[in-house]
């Protein structure tokens, strides 16, 4: 999954709208993903993550 660097999406949690970079939640994820739990690591998987 190839993401633009400035790319940008709006997530709702508990009714506030959080700005979110992408393509920074998707590196520093890729960097933890030693500590992702099973659950989120095959969720991240089905959205065809392909290094999860």
């Amino acid at each position: 999954m190839t993401v633009p660097r400035g790319h940008g999406e709006t997530v709702v949690i508990d009714g506030e709208e959080h700005d979110v970079k992408l393509r920074v939640f998707l590196s520093n994820t890729k960097a933890r993903r030693g500590k992702i739990t099973v659950d989120k690591f095959r969720a991240l998987a089905a959205l065809g993550l392909d290094w999860a």
